[in-house]
């Protein structure tokens, strides 16, 4: 095959260049593009060559994965090459310039799950048949902006269509299932570089490269050029505070936090809770581990990770927050190996007041907690309590904290979760389309066993005060919300929560930003009862490329 080479990658586990033909044919649906891969490339960036080898479907893969049952599309490579230069300082063939209008609207077909591979390529057809068809060929985007920060792998998001589901801070919104925005694609950087933007950040002038797959999952631009980066310097949110009638409840998933991470961490979460957050009354803590890490010993006690987090918020000028949390049997409950991780309650005692109920000999890890009628109202029989802790939808995964409180004399249900993840579904950027989402059964089952307990609080008492809030990892559009709301996959019949996020204008609904998505992870939920609501996503994290967690945090104000 004739090429000129566009581009080198000189390191990594896939090394080679890539080569694009000069005299392109007129098929719309193939590539003159191809990677060589090539340990030793020994060539250079506008070389003439002819190179022959075999060419090989070769599949990026994940953890775990295998060439049969990988989600990830497929990178057609030329192995084994031998090479012939035939000239050199040729110019490179022009990068296809992309507008708004080039990529198609739609991201994927509806194919009912099967192999997009299987397949024509039809470039017209969606996103993925596009970037297929553009393989290894050089394309340029100008004034890209940037609508996922820079992470650790030196991978960030741009969209080609800046006025696709923009986000009131320049993100690019995931708003239905299947939908994810056509115009967001991956940039890596040739040079292994890390322009260090964030979300709204801007590469002004071109950004060019050829079109590779990531072994992440999803294609990206491997920039050989990369415009000058304009900082919009997104400034973070900043709660209002409550006022001394309100109740102020926030949700805060603090990424894996351990005694052994840096003191920084520890200073940045508290002022988050402090100056961003407005020191809410209670936070429900998801993701805190217990006192040894990671490391996998057998030991489930928190006390210490708890003990460095208040401290670092009165240094931070916050309360003093007292805790509740349940240590969880070693190994069950999912998250990082060795980490039993957990949610917890801080709350500020000085503003309201914790009400204990059940025995302190109870194993409260494997004994459920239930409502009971007492004096005429509801009331938790263990409080802290777990809901259902031996059901199998808590199987690997981490059991519902549900605590009883009291506010200006009033008593208030708080239910605090972190659902299953989203671990080992098929890749959205992938073969299978639509993907199959196999941790959604796990989720709804979760969903429902927390709706069924809410319930049971109000089936006491109608006009109860619950709030249902934490990491669910799922969308306000997905099949578990509308069970938590209703009871049921569907969301037919009579709500008995109401999903806050969803109360927010359409380009303000998203806590989390996934491979260049701003999405939805994190919910507040409450009963027709609560009065006076008032809420926020506290963007400070998700949009950053200088992340303290993978998430943001929310709080709501309300009267009880």
């Amino acid at each position: 095959m004739p090429g000129i080479v566009t581009a080198i990658r000189p390191a990594g586990s896939s090394r080679g260049y890539w080569i694009q033909d000069p005299a392109p044919d007129t098929n719309p649906a193939t590539s003159e593009g191809l990677f060589v891969f090539s340990s030793s490339p020994g060539v250079a960036v506008g070389d003439s060559v002819l190179v022959s080898g075999t060419v090989k479907d070769f599949y990026p893969l994940s953890s775990g994965d295998t060439v049969e049952n990988t989600s990830n599309l497929s990178v057609t490579e030329l192995n084994s090459p031998v090479v012939s230069v035939l000239s050199h300082g040729n110019a490179l063939p022009d990068a296809e310039v992309l507008t708004p209008t080039t990529v198609p609207g739609k991201y994927a077909p509806d194919l009912g799950g099967t192999d997009i591979e299987s397949t024509p390529i039809t470039p017209a057809r969606s996103a993925l048949d596009f970037w297929e068809s553009r393989e290894g060929m050089r394309v340029q985007v100008d004034d890209a902006r940037a609508v996922g920060p820079s992470n650790d792998f030196g991978e960030q998001y741009v969209t080609t269509k800046p006025a696709q589901n923009p986000s009131y801070r320049g993100g690019t919104e995931l708003l239905a299932e299947n939908a994810v925005p056509s115009g967001r694609i991956e940039v890596t950087t040739a040079d292994g570089s890390d322009p260090g933007v964030s979300v709204g950040d801007v590469f002004t002038g071109a950004t060019a490269g050829p079109v590779d797959y990531s072994q992440f999952g999803g294609y990206t631009i491997a920039a050989t050029q990369v415009g000058t980066v304009k900082h919009r310097n997104l400034p973070p949110v900043v709660a209002t505070p409550q006022d001394r009638k309100q109740l102020a409840v926030a949700t805060y998933n603090v990424e894996n936090l351990a005694p052994g991470d840096p003191a920084d961490k520890y200073t940045k979460l508290a002022q988050g809770v402090v100056t961003n957050l407005a020191k809410p009354d209670i936070v429900a803590v998801e993701e805190v581990q217990d006192n040894t890490g990671a490391t996998d010993d057998g030991v489930v006690a928190a006390d210490q990770t708890l003990t460095k987090l208040t401290a670092a918020i009165v240094a931070a000028g916050g309360p003093k927050y007292d805790w509740r949390e349940i240590d969880p049997v070693n190994d069950q409950d999912g998250g990082q190996p060795g980490g039993n991780i957990r949610v917890v309650y801080l709350f500020n005692p000085a503003r309201v007041s914790f009400v204990d109920r059940g025995s302190s000999s109870v194993d409260r890890s494997t004994t459920p907690t239930s409502v009971e009628k007492l004096h005429g109202k509801p009331a938790l029989t263990l409080s802290p309590g777990r809901i259902d802790p031996a059901s199998t939808v808590w199987n690997a995964s981490r059991k519902p904290l549900a605590g009883e409180f009291r506010f200006r004399n009033k008593p208030v249900f708080v239910i605090a979760n972190h659902f299953d993840s989203k671990l080992g579904d098929q890749n959205a950027d992938g073969r299978f389309q639509y993907p199959a989402q196999s941790s959604a059964v796990q989720r709804a089952g979760q969903a429902k066993e927390v709706h069924d307990f809410v319930q049971r609080i109000q089936k006491v008492d109608k006009k109860a005060d619950v709030v249902v809030l934490g990491d669910l990892n799922d969308y306000q559009f997905s099949p578990a919300l509308a069970t938590l709301r209703t009871g049921n996959a569907g969301g037919h019949g009579r709500p008995i929560l109401t999903d806050l996020i969803s109360t927010l204008p359409r380009n303000e609904q998203y806590t989390y930003v996934f491979d260049g998505l701003s999405e939805v992870l994190d919910h507040i939920l409450v009963t027709p009862a609560v009065r006076g609501v008032r809420y926020q996503v506290i963007h400070i994290n998700a949009e950053y490329t200088d992340q303290t967690s993978d998430h943001d945090p929310q709080v709501l104000r309300m009267t009880p």
